[in-house]
């Protein structure tokens, strides 16, 4: 969701959350935090059906026999899924393997129709690779997080436990949606380092075209492992922190398991490894389960999907149709562009902000188009509550609307109005022109209607009249602010100056 404050960007707003809460010093204790990561795969079917995908979909509709598990069914593996896998690890720079396989994970939940997950344990998809962290994507230092492996699963369904008392109601839409599992080294040691990993993550995946990313919509989700240390011992006993559906909260969560560790080993207790949440309102993590034994999944080969093996070519032929990642990206933007770093960030970490920015920039300077998109657009869709992945102005009309205004068709406090109108009508049908026609709010630049108006307002005011006469300029702003308030901000500025100059017989310095 885009917040702004006083013109000031969602990803500025969000970067400074994350330093404000992530770098508290914890003097004599070093953290190890690694992330497990489940992003739902951007393909139009399901990993082993041909059900549909998408979000917010009618409740139970996209959902087959093989989704159901059927008795005899089979699964089919989904071809697309594979390769979004394979682009998602060449974005890491991980080793493709060249044989892979599926495996049933057993295990019992309500909402996993099988009795177990078809997923990746002995041959995943991809080992090795890395998320590199720079300077410019907030820390003061560069950071290398290695990747431990990339494998694909198929997704459960969806458990509401809060409709009805003593009732659980199963949504199975999402039952059989493909992910891909990226599980990251221990090499993060602060809620700082997570946090921009996880939003690099998403700028990686969303920019490969493999995942939406969108943790609010649950597209990806984050289990962050924690524990804490004196440097030089041993790394210290891990709690897993589950269920954080906003970087933000990630960061958070992060911070108060730290300092409940800290705590709980300062005072002469012990950490007890187990499964924990994190209450908002309180800012503490709390239990969910414990782990005082390791699971036993029974892993198995699946028997209904064979090994499948990978041939170099079809990897190389994947290579050349990888897009520009988010480090090229931000560096070609900010040289073609002039951005700033700030204003390249925004671009880069507003899903489909990068496409629409550079569709308004051809034919136009790249800073006006900064102004109108990434303050005045972004601006009041954050005061509606719109976040950008569901703006409602397009491309033609934001275009249109900014070559109104630098053609001096419109003042720019009609142009806001106008964008307001837009934003509000939700259609994205009405161009500017109409707006402007229907609201009679066409720019006012006849030298002739301006002196009338002049003219009244002198008529109005002699005793202000006779002080710019006598040599005080200060009263001249005033007769043009009275003029664009009597216009309603219609007037043409510079024709306006004119006009009153005229009118009281001076010259404009």
């Amino acid at each position: 969701m885009l917040c702004f404050f006083r013109g000031r960007s969602a990803s500025c707003l969000r970067l400074r959350h994350l330093r404000a809460y992530s770098t508290q010093l914890h003097e004599g204790w070093e953290a190890v935090i690694g992330i497990e990561v489940h992003a739902q795969l951007n393909t139009q079917t399901k990993l082993f059906s041909d059900s549909p995908t998408s979000f917010n979909a009618p409740v139970n509709t996209n959902v087959s026999v093989i989704d159901a598990a059927y008795p005899g069914v089979q699964p089919k593996l989904n071809r697309e899924a594979v390769n979004l896998g394979i682009k998602t690890a060449l974005a890491l720079d991980a080793e493709i393997q060249r044989t892979i396989s599926f495996d049933r994970k057993h295990y019992f939940y309500p909402d996993l129709p099988q009795g177990y997950q078809i997923t990746q344990h002995r041959e995943p998809l991809a080992r090795a690779g890395s998320i590199q962290l720079l300077k410019v994507d907030g820390l003061d230092h560069d950071l290398r997080v290695g990747i431990h492996q990339l494998q694909l699963e198929q997704d459960t369904g969806k458990s509401t436990h809060d409709m009805q008392p003593g009732v659980t109601f199963l949504d199975l839409n999402r039952a059989g949606t493909g992910l891909m599992e990226i599980v990251t080294k221990p090499d993060m040691r602060s809620a700082l380092e997570a946090g921009l990993l996880v939003k690099k993550l998403q700028a990686i995946l969303r920019a490969v075209g493999s995942s939406k990313a969108n943790m609010e919509e649950g597209s990806m989700r984050c289990d962050v492992n924690v524990s804490v240390h004196k440097p030089g011992e041993p790394f210290g006993i891990r709690c897993e922190l589950k269920n954080l559906n906003s970087v933000r909260f990630l960061t958070l969560a992060i911070e108060a398991e730290i300092s409940r560790q800290i705590a709980l080993l300062e005072s002469g207790g012990a950490v007890v490894s187990e499964t924990r949440g994190y209450d908002v309102v309180s800012g503490k993590t709390f239990k969910l389960r414990g782990k005082e034994t390791t699971p036993d999944y029974r892993y198995m080969p699946e028997p209904d999907l064979p090994p499948m093996h990978i041939d170099q070519s079809h990897v190389d032929e994947l290579r050349t149709l990888m897009p520009e990642l988010p480090d090229q990206c931000r560096e070609r933007i900010m040289e073609q562009y002039k951005l700033t770093l700030h204003d390249a960030n925004v671009v880069l970490n507003e899903p489909g902000c990068l496409s629409f920015f550079e569709q308004l920039c051809t034919g136009r300077t790249s800073k006006v188009v900064v102004n109108w998109t990434l303050h005045e657009l972004f601006g009041q869709l954050s005061t509606q509550d719109i976040p950008f992945t569901r703006n409602p102005v397009s491309v033609q009309q934001m275009g249109a609307l900014i070559d109104m205004v630098q053609q001096g068709k419109i003042t720019g406090p009609i142009g806001k109005n106008v964008l307001k109108a837009m934003i509000q009508e939700t259609s994205a049908t009405r161009m500017p022109q109409e707006i402007v026609d229907a609201n009679g709010w066409a720019r006012i630049g006849d030298l002739d209607t301006l002196r009338t108006l002049c003219q009244e307002l002198i008529a109005k005011h002699p005793d202000k009249a006779e002080t710019i006469r006598q040599g005080n300029p200060k009263m001249f702003k005033w007769f043009i602010g009275q003029a664009m308030k009597g216009t309603k901000g219609m007037a043409d500025p510079v024709v306006l100056n004119k006009a009153l100059a005229l009118e009281l017989d001076c010259e404009i310095e």
